[in-house]
């Protein structure tokens, strides 16, 4: 078995707990933890004694979304008005997000079912990764959200696959917060249980997987994935790729370049309350009562 960093591999009941190891940090997704989630699912692929695959995090996160807290310290600075960094054309600047595809498509597209245990913050591209499961179980106090789009970045088709046009949008176009019930209602979890049965509901449906031949359960689960990729889902998601290049750099200097300044100057907390503060209190989740 491999030796990992940022993530945990633990067998288990017919199947593999796979952990996001960086508590610290909630969970964020770093280069090296999403490297190492990839080699942990070739692992678990390749074990036959592996039926299916729980995906966790650590902590009080399931993932906090993409890693931003190492930009506190290396300030880049940034061209305006279009926030660019000095030095890098805008063609770099948007190939580099291209090349940085930020997708999940590897658990999509798993040969095993892959089911997401999802505990307390569930944001921005974590959210995304929790949706890219097979199956989804969330804990009460799990929290969705896409706050990034509130400092201009993009959404994720999946949120639309799932939960449906009129709700991915009344989310998507906010960055609100939803908790785990509201999670149930527009349909991007499966069941919502207590923390404290989050891991044995999850591996409950791991073993019942595991009387059904292997076999069955592949051909099963190709015939859902690879019929929505057939119906438009991959070109869907490549042309969510496409404009995260521009949602990304087509920013109004008046709006961004003071969250810029707040995080590079003051660190992340200050970034975080400047970005969010004007949507407070949130509809759902421990941030929806106003803070005293």
């Amino acid at each position: 078995m491999a030796e990992y960093a940022e993530i945990l591999y633990e067998k288990q009941r017919n199947g593999v707990l796979i952990t996001l190891n960086r508590p610290e940090a909630m969970n964020a997704i770093s280069r090296t933890l999403l490297k190492e989630l990839h080699e942990a699912l070739d692992e678990a692929e390749a074990d036959p004694e592996v039926r299916a695959t729980v995906l966790s995090g650590a902590g009080r996160a399931f993932s906090a979304g993409m890693d931003q807290g190492t930009a506190t310290g290396r300030r880049r600075d940034l061209a305006w008005p279009y926030g660019i960094p000095t030095g890098m054309s805008a063609a770099e600047l948007i190939d580099s997000w291209r090349s940085d595809r930020r997708n999940f498509m590897r658990i999509w597209e798993f040969g095993k079912p892959v089911i997401g245990a999802i505990n307390g913050w569930t944001m921005g591209a974590g959210s995304w990764l929790a949706l890219f499961t097979h199956i989804t179980i969330a804990s009460e106090n799990a929290v969705f959200a896409q706050p990034e789009v509130r400092h201009g970045s993009n959404t994720s088709f999946m949120w639309t696959l799932l939960a449906g046009f009129k709700n991915s949008l009344r989310y998507g176009l906010t960055g609100d917060h939803i908790d785990a019930h509201e999670a149930l209602r527009i349909g991007i979890v499966n069941k919502v249980v207590p923390a404290d049965q989050l891991l044995e509901e999850c591996f409950r449906i791991v073993e019942r997987i595991a009387l059904v031949p292997p076999e069955t359960v592949k051909i099963n689960l190709a015939i859902a994935t690879m019929g929505l990729e057939m119906m438009g889902l991959r070109d869907a998601l490549l042309l969510d790729s496409q404009l995260s290049a521009p949602a990304h750099v087509m920013l109004r200097e008046e709006m961004r370049r003071p969250l810029d300044e707040a995080r590079f100057k003051e660190g992340i907390k200050a970034y975080l309350k400047l970005r969010d503060g004007p949507f407070q209190p949130e509809p759902f989740g421990p941030r929806s009562r106003k803070q005293e």
